[in-house]
């Protein structure tokens, strides 16, 4: 008889998880503790406009970052393309392409070329020799991305920059609560942008937020974050509304409170993936230096499909019929989207460390919404689905060429 997919052992019947297992499942902190900040702010009636709770969450921010100012705002994207406004970026931009599509949106949308350069091998992030090769007299700023929490070459990148009379920003959305070489992550550069969306490990429901050292950089970010006004009636330039409301705050401050537990429990599986996925042929962890502070928010293994046998998209749709939400990270990488894959159509010659990185990523759920149950499972499938790698690599072709004809 012939074989199917279905008749191995972990693919055939009901899905492994009754429940799916998305990636980044939200965190929600100390519930009674959140419902008592809403009812407060309900009883106030301040509801936005900066209330007590986003002050007192960017005084916290700016505590946990050791940064001097921190503006908050209703989303990272926002905080991106104001920041960028408020240093008067202009003509090119280099940017990595292995980056949420946000940051290359954020200067296109303000009609500034966003230069796209490779990674080095090891820490993904944007690599400091390519980013010197693409250096052009058009070229006003870097934007470094801290990937996966893992910070980028700060003092290179920094260095580059000021040598070169450059703006250099660093896109931390996945970094806060991460340090480099003993500093917290917000400090560097002329400013830092952090990401407090539902998937981040510390959300605000949506929201962002700029870290700053620069007294006049700050103050610039929060008049065009409020429509251009500096005092009542007082409108002194073009801006927008890119406020942060009481409730997302609320919702922060609350989070910020249970910070490490957060952390405990992602530190924990992160060690917990790699000691039950440990010497299994292909299958890497994207590790962390765990002499500094991380996050562990983000779990991403890198996949060799010539030692699994089976290709990380069959992976990842053996894992979506588990329930389990594995993803390709930043795939197919910025370059590939659009606009930027008409507009700079040779671009992806020139970034062999990110196609070939693009290929291998997968990204794997952790958090407080999971259990060390959930994880053993979650690795007894991949190990099953490896160790089975060219067994079921041919079944699922032949299912999908029978399917075709």
């Amino acid at each position: 008889m012939k074989q199917t997919l279905n008749d191995l052992a972990i693919f055939g019947g009901p899905a492994a998880f009754a429940e799916i297992r998305h990636v980044g499942g939200p965190n929600i902190g100390d519930r009674d503790r959140l419902l008592a900040r809403i009812n407060d702010l309900l009883d106030r009636r301040w509801l936005t406009n900066d209330g007590p709770f986003v002050q007192e969450f960017e005084k916290r921010i700016a505590e946990t970052t050791g940064a001097k100012h921190c503006v908050a705002l209703c989303n990272a994207t926002l905080a991106l393309e104001i920041t960028i406004r408020a240093l008067e970026m202009s003509g090119e931009v280099i940017v990595p392409s292995m980056t949420f599509i946000a940051t290359a949106h954020a200067l296109q949308w303000q009609h500034i070329t966003p230069v796209f350069c490779d990674i080095d091998e090891e820490t993904f992030t944007l690599d400091p020799a390519r980013v010197e090769e693409l250096l052009t007299p058009r070229t006003s700023a870097i934007i470094g991305v801290h990937l996966w929490g893992r910070p980028c070459w700060i003092d290179q990148l920094t260095d580059l920059a000021q040598r070169n009379n450059l703006k250099i920003i660093f896109d931390a959305a996945h970094a806060f609560g991460c340090s480099w070489n003993g500093r917290m992550i917000g400090g560097f550069g002329d400013a830092e942008v952090f990401s407090f969306h539902a998937t981040k490990f510390l959300n605000t429901f949506e929201g962002g937020a700029v870290v700053t050292n620069n007294d006049e950089l700050a103050a610039k970010i929060r008049v065009l974050r409020n429509f251009g006004f500096a005092g009542y009636d007082n409108v002194v330039s073009l801006g927008t509304n890119a406020k942060m409301s009481e409730v997302s705050a609320a919702m922060g401050l609350t989070g910020l409170e249970s910070l490490d537990e957060f952390i405990a429990v992602n530190h924990s599986y992160y060690r917990q993936y790699g000691a039950e996925l440990n010497g299994l042929d292909g299958v890497s962890l994207a590790l962390h230096d765990e002499t500094q502070k991380n996050n562990y928010q983000y779990l991403v293994l890198l996949i060799d499909d010539r030692a699994t046998k089976i290709s990380r998209d069959q992976l990842i749709d053996l894992l979506w019929a588990e329930n389990v939400r594995a993803r390709r990270y930043f795939y197919p990488g910025c370059h590939r989207m659009q606009p930027y894959d008409t507009l700079y159509p040779q671009t992806s010659a020139r970034l062999p460390v990110t196609e070939d990185l693009l290929q291998r990523v997968l990204l794997l759920p952790t958090g407080t919404t999971m259990s060390p149950q959930d994880i053993s499972e979650l690795c007894r499938i991949i190990s099953f689905a490896v160790s089975h790698g060219e067994e079921i690599s041919q079944l699922m072709s032949a299912e999908i060429g029978t399917h075709a004809g």
